[in-house]
């Protein structure tokens, strides 16, 4: 087939063959007195020299601990100083560094721990209004009698050591500054050591994604993953030693700690977070401030700078690029970003957690229609395929489920070879769930989903694990969850649901059934009570023709999007 949907990413550019670490030493050197972090909300700053000093301190103090390579760790905190010391630390050390979402509750907490077996948790004291500690307590209340790094707790029975940021002692936990003591001359010589034992091909990361059926899965992710996506995405919005990044995207994701963080490493760039969480007018102030010239976002970050009262009185001037991902992008959107903020060279990415995460990038010097209809081109070192059901090449031009293959496609689910044998095919390809087109010029456009997925505001949430947790209400017979139009997250959960006979049941009662257990973002914010499902002949649920009605029960339409 001459027109096959077949491209692969030609590159003069060679591949990065080194771990983290030691890219992170290298760099610390080559920019020694360059500013590598700048934490607004903390006060902070850093030099790459600096960082490296606090870097190399916390891998001493977790080495001190007995922590060894392959071991998994997690972090549950919101943007800061001390997440980006773990990602650095734990990559020097071969730990494996577990994303836990600022955003989960208890049962989500323990899943996660469990999954991959923790033995240590680094966390925040609390973020918008979840009290973590609380939640840890609840989860393991022999923290409250141990000692601490000697937990032994029923529920967590991997988990060992708690080391929670901030200056307050809590019972059980350690304090992750009593880490950051100098290193001895002997803790040097263990680091660098170990250093040498790491491969490029270890895990280095797990970041849960959650399915369309079940519990969510940990994508585990390898030096050589992340490292050379975070490398290739800042060549295409082309980074330079000195650029200052603006990262208000969480660092949980792929898109704050491999785009942001990785990114800037591998350029000579400055990490600049503007707050924990994303704030427009943090985020319009650390622009105009810091002069930054590059800024990430998903669209609704944009929309909300955008639209903020004081948008006007900074000057964004310095501003020259950046990427908008996460969600489909309005194409008014776009054009705002390019004329009103000055980044006529902000890119569009597309990807997923399993690809490291970019796979299509638009260039800067594309035309803008281009930019805001299309995801761009291949990244370099990559190689995508569009297939129908019988896993055919398409033509270009027809749709096809997007299957990509290369340097940036995951280990594997952690602990799941099942899941990963479904996701990656025995020729190496990743299947994305995803449709999309290609053009005649290897232009992509994402057209639609095979996946049962919802994008609220650059989250995917994934209906069946909503509905798994609906289904133990004991009043809830039957639940679908659904994905409708919304102006400003692009799309909302809507729940329908079929209460048990003889019950009663309100959308106040559910919602408090949520509260607490599952992230905020992941309780729908409409539900409806229904007698019944839309059904095929074969009893197949027709969630489309849900959506339909719900549509036009709220009096919803679409969103219009590049």
């Amino acid at each position: 087939m001459d027109n096959a949907s077949y491209v692969h990413g030609a590159s003069a550019q060679t591949l990065i063959g080194e771990t983290i670490g030691r890219w992170f030493d290298a760099a610390c050197e080559r920019h020694a007195e360059r500013d590598a972090l700048v934490v607004r909300h903390q006060q902070l700053r850093l030099s790459y020299a600096e960082l490296r000093q606090r870097v190399d301190a916390l891998a001493c103090g977790l080495m001190r601990l007995g922590l060894k390579a392959g071991e998994r760790i997690g972090i549950w905190s919101p943007n800061n100083a001390e997440w980006t010391l773990t990602q650095f630390a734990t990559a020097k050390l071969g730990l494996v560094l577990v994303n836990i979402n600022p955003a989960y509750r208890r049962s989500e907490l323990e899943y996660a721990l469990t999954k991959v077996g923790c033995r240590a948790l680094i966390a925040a004291p609390s973020f918008k209004g979840s009290d973590y500690l609380a939640m840890l307590a609840d989860l393991a209340p022999e923290l409250a009698q141990c000692a601490p790094g000697r937990l032994r707790a029923k529920r967590l029975p991997d988990l060992e050591f708690v080391i929670r940021l901030g200056a307050e002692a809590t019972p059980g936990m350690l304090n992750f500054d009593t880490l950051l003591r100098t290193p001895r001359a002997d803790d040097r010589v263990d680091l660098a050591r170990l250093g040498e034992t790491l491969q490029f091909d270890d895990p280095i990361n797990i970041q849960f994604t959650s399915g369309t059926t079940g519990n969510p899965k940990g994508a585990t992710l390898s030096h050589h993953n992340i490292l050379n996506n975070g490398h290739f995405v800042g060549e295409a919005i082309r980074l330079v030693p000195g650029d200052r990044l603006c990262i208000p995207v969480p660092l949980y994701h792929c898109f704050g700690m491999v785009m942001g963080n990785l990114g800037a490493l591998t350029h000579g760039a400055t990490m600049v977070y503007p707050s924990e969480g994303f704030d427009a007018a943090a985020t319009l102030a650390a622009v105009a401030e810091e002069r930054c010239t590059v800024l990430y976002g998903v669209p609704t970050m944009f929309i909300a700078q955008l639209d903020h009262p004081d948008f006007a009185r900074h000057d964004l001037r310095s501003l020259r690029t950046g990427i908008m991902a996460g969600s489909p992008c309005p194409i008014e959107v776009m054009r705002r970003v390019v004329d009103k903020m000055h980044m006529a060279e902000v890119t569009i990415a597309y990807g997923m957690t399993e690809t490291s995460p970019v796979s299509f990038q638009s260039a800067t010097d594309d035309p803008l229609e281009r930019r805001v209809s299309t995801v761009g081109r291949i990244q370099p070192h990559c190689e995508v395929k569009l297939v129908d059901e019988a896993g055919r090449i398409v033509p270009r031009g027809e749709p096809g489920e997007l299957c990509t293959r290369g340097y940036s496609v995951m280990l594997g689910y952690w602990d799941d070879a099942a899941k990963t044998r479904e996701a990656i095919d025995a020729a190496g390809w990743m299947h994305t769930g995803d449709l999309a087109t290609l053009d005649a010029e290897g232009y992509c456009n994402i057209v639609g989903r095979l996946k049962d997925m919802v994008i609220r505001g650059g989250e995917n949430l994934y209906p069946r694990e909503i509905e798994e947790f609906l289904y133990r209400h004991p009043k809830v017979q039957d639940v679908q969850v659904i994905g409708v139009p919304d102006p400003k997250y692009g799309e909302e959960l809507c729940a329908c649901v079929i209460v048990r006979a003889g019950e009663q049941l309100g959308a106040d009662e559910l919602r408090a059934f949520c509260d607490g257990e599952i992230a905020r973002h992941k309780v729908p914010r409409h539900i409806h009570f229904v007698d019944a499902f839309p059904m095929t002949v074969t009893g197949k649920i027709q969630k489309f023709r849900m959506r339909e009605q719900m549509k036009e029960l709220l009096g919803l339409v679409d969103v219009k999007t590049a």
